[in-house]
């Protein structure tokens, strides 16, 4: 029996410590479910071109709408953050998995899962790191929410609401320009005549989820830039998947960088959509890697992946 206990005290240490010690994982630099067919670059003689593209991103709505659509369904939120100090070390993780029911013209709200380790909040309940709290509020919608179709819980504030609408702008309609953030408000019009000459822009044939057909759209930045047209450059890669059906976004990748003496960042975001029914689109996947360097407080570093599944129509489109 001591030899037993002395076994498992030996297991239960040997796992803590590999916790602790384990590592930033490594964040993919393209959405991992397409498969690109190299052989079948698009071409002007496709009838398609860069502008095309751009046009459609810039114009576009669907991409926000299928965040809006949530609350038009029920389904079951994955949600996984892990925070970590500057060797990458993990410092804190929450887990949940949330029940969205929106069956009824009373949303509920529902934590089927709520596991936390670390220091995950500060004393008055808030989030230790300002860009979980964020972040939250934004996906994961645990205080203020865009999932539920009843009125919004109230207590959010005035700056806080401003800065998500900016992220919005920046995630869902990028190449526009995002007012009120000094230094990098004209640093997102990539596609303007400033920006785009620092940019390299390439488009495939491929496919989505195995069975649907896309052009998958590739930004960078060009190779070997000097020092300064780097840093005039904020969005480093933007790579976006249409439907080549009908030209519906499918899917978004971000990789955003910036250093500047009042703060700097290094942000790699995943969003994945697909198709509940015929035409109809909602988030499915969404992923973040993240440092954010700010003045007076403390480097933060996280990470995020969420998954929504288990989409049932919900009161507004069964009644």
């Amino acid at each position: 029996m001591k030899k037993a206990k002395l076994i498992l005290l030996a297991f239960v240490f040997l796992t803590s410590t590999t916790i602790a010690q384990t590592k930033r994982p490594f964040f993919s630099d393209t959405l991992r479910t397409v498969t690109i067919d190299s052989a079948l670059t698009v071409t002007a003689k496709r009838g398609l071109s860069m502008d095309d593209f751009v046009e459609v991103m810039m114009k576009d709505t669907a991409f926000y709408q299928a965040f809006h659509d949530l609350r038009k369904y029920s389904f079951v939120a994955n949600n996984l953050i892990k925070t970590y100090d500057e060797d990458n070390r993990i410092l804190a993780k929450i887990i949940r998995k949330v029940s969205h029911d929106n069956s009824t013209p009373k949303y509920k709200q529902t934590q089927l899962l709520k596991i936390d380790s670390g220091k995950v909040f500060k004393r008055n309940g808030d989030f230790d790191l300002y860009t979980v709290k964020m972040f939250s509020y934004i996906f994961m919608n645990d205080r203020n929410t865009d999932f539920t179709a009843t009125k919004k819980v109230a207590g959010s504030q005035s700056d806080e609401e401003g800065y998500k609408q900016k992220l919005k702008t920046l995630i869902f309609t990028p190449g526009n320009p995002v007012h009120g953030i000094p230094l990098i408000s004209d640093k997102t019009e990539i596609f303007g005549p400033e920006l785009s000459k620092y940019y390299n822009f390439t488009f495939y044939h491929a496919t989505y989820q195995d069975t649907i057909p896309v052009y998958y759209f590739k930004c960078k930045t060009k190779e070997g830039l000097s020092w300064w047209k780097e840093g005039d450059t904020m969005i480093k890669e933007l790579t976006t998947i249409f439907d080549a059906r009908n030209l519906t976004i499918l899917g978004r990748f971000i990789d955003m960088r910036y250093s500047s003496v009042p703060f700097d960042f290094n942000v790699k975001m995943n969003i994945e959509l697909s198709y509940v029914s015929e035409d109809k689109l909602v988030a499915t996947h969404i992923s973040y890697d993240g440092d954010w360097d700010i003045p007076f407080k403390k480097k933060e570093i996280c990470t995020f992946d969420i998954h929504h599944s288990g989409f049932k129509p919900g009161y507004s489109i069964a009644k």
